[in-house]
């Protein structure tokens, strides 16, 4: 999930050298969250949170097909 989530995030933003996408695990399941430089965060957020919506959902799914639960912190 990791690599999907730093894939979309580098194919949006304009310099994708700055994107770092870490993974955390607890007891209720998986966290990702993705940095971004601070003039590219509107453009992983999307009009009205669209994109980082459908990131989530993306995510979500995979998840669910793995058996577990992830969340997208976008920070």
């Amino acid at each position: 999930m990791k690599e999907l989530v730093e894939y979309i995030a580098k194919s949006i933003v304009n310099d994708p050298d700055k994107v770092v996408v870490t993974e955390e695990t607890n007891e209720q399941g998986t966290t990702l969250k993705l940095q971004v430089a601070d003039e590219d965060k509107g453009r992983v957020i999307g009009k009205q949170g669209r994109i980082a919506e459908a990131m989530r959902t993306l995510i979500r799914v995979k998840a669910a097909k793995n058996g577990t639960r992830a969340t997208l912190e976008i920070i």
